[in-house]
């Protein structure tokens, strides 16, 4: 992108001059959510500005929120509502039934619905394989085994892979949470790593608070495992009702909860550091374990991957798991549970269920983490979704009925 250089009037400063162009190249579509904007040093030499001038206009532009900074990467064009429209109302909190209740069977019927030519899809949890780095996993995939003939194909034995839990471990850090590659367990994708803490934490006929709405598949492990759900007031921007979860830990209402802290399905809530906290310690004051699912935080879109739960635990309550079939393969099934406490029952629990996970796929996942492809690709993701997102947004914006009054 080549501009050319401004010259200086008395009605306008160089930086806003330099901050109304590039506002423009944003507004005519030159430059699109995710993308990134020139260099600093890049405008410094196109447009003949000093440095300081360039830095000040992105300050302008950044107030205006059509970019923001990322750390080390420098600025990105930010996702917005085109002028003139504004989105929806939030949904209020929910507002569930006060009493625990058996789950009834919704699986069958859901997955009918979405093999059905009548159904309008608007979208799963399931990552469209264009936007996965096949090529590159096929390419680490034929190299571990034929690097690896014979273990590639043998059996592996809980806790999983060491190299494998080493980077795991390594990119908790960027959880907020210090943990050792002995403490993860690998699992076959993330909701193996709850079912297995909820085998490990419960019995029949417990109750488990949950948020409302929740994923369907949480629901149908519940009915499986003879266990009960208290459905929890639930916000769609910060999260479940840690109020209503105090009541009901206060009254001895449910042995275990369990819910998703970063990116709630179906909601998309995304509890704050200060909620979490709070929640780990209710769960420290009650002695209550939590099960965390944090399948999703790896697709932030922010430069900043939000904390776990687990980030503020204090007594290994908080049984954490999380898998990479959201950002890598879906089919590889690499998952991973952090159980504190109850390490050893999961790991029983897992040899009960199925002995292992392919070792074969766990070297693979182990090999891209290893060689950096995964930050590279995990950059190219959280941009790619942010924009579609912004596009998403903009249509229900424009072609979305108002809600009823």
């Amino acid at each position: 992108m080549q501009l050319s250089p401004l010259v200086a009037t008395p009605d306008r400063s160089l930086y806003e001059q330099v901050a109304d162009r590039m506002a423009l190249l944003i507004a005519e579509g030159t430059l699109q959510a995710g993308d990134r904007m020139p260099s600093v040093r890049k405008l410094h030499k196109q447009l003949s500005v000093s440095i300081s001038t360039v830095l000040e206009a992105y300050r302008l532009l950044e107030d205006r929120g059509l970019i923001q900074a990322r750390p080390q990467s420098g600025y990105y064009v930010k996702a917005s509502i085109h002028a003139g429209t504004a989105p929806p109302e939030e949904p209020t909190p929910s507002s569930p039934p006060i009493q625990a209740s058996p789950v009834t069977d919704c699986l069958t019927w859901l997955v009918q619905s979405l093999q059905s030519r009548d159904t309008i899809q608007l979208g799963a949890a399931v990552p469209a394989m264009e936007m996965l780095p096949l090529n590159a996993l096929n390419r680490a995939m034929g190299q571990v085994m034929r690097q690896n003939p014979l273990a590639a194909h043998s059996y592996d034995v809980p806790p999983g892979y060491e190299p494998l839990r080493h980077e795991i471990a390594r990119r908790m850090i960027d959880r907020g949470c210090s943990v050792t590659p002995d403490e993860v367990m690998i699992t076959n994708g993330a909701f193996e790593a709850v079912y297995l803490s909820l085998l490990a934490t419960t019995q029949p006929g417990d109750t488990v608070a949950i948020e409302s709405p929740t994923y369907y598949g949480l629901l149908d492990a519940l009915e499986q495992l003879n266990l009960r759900a208290l459905e929890l007031p639930t916000h769609p921007r910060d999260g479940l009702s840690l109020d209503h979860l105090e009541t009901a830990l206060q009254k001895k209402q449910v042995q275990a909860i369990a819910l998703v802290s970063n990116y709630s399905n179906p909601l998309g809530s995304c509890m704050d550091d200060a909620k979490k906290k709070q929640l780990a310690d209710l769960v420290a004051r009650y002695q209550v374990p939590l099960i965390e699912d944090d399948v999703a935080g790896d697709i932030s879109h922010s430069a900043i991957r939000p904390k776990a739960i687990k980030a503020f635990d204090t007594t290994g309550l908080i049984l954490y798991c999380a898998s990479y079939s959201k950002t890598l393969s879906p089919g590889l099934r690499i998952g991973w549970c952090v159980a504190g406490q109850f390490q050893a029952d999961v790991a029983q629990q897992k040899w009960t269920v199925n002995q292992c996970t392919a070792i074969a796929l766990q070297m693979t996942v182990a090999s891209f983490l290893q060689n950096g492809g995964y930050d590279r690709h995990l950059r190219q993701l959280r941009q790619a979704y942010q924009f579609q997102m912004a596009k998403m947004i903009q249509a229900i914006c424009d072609y979305f009925p108002p809600r009823p009054r």
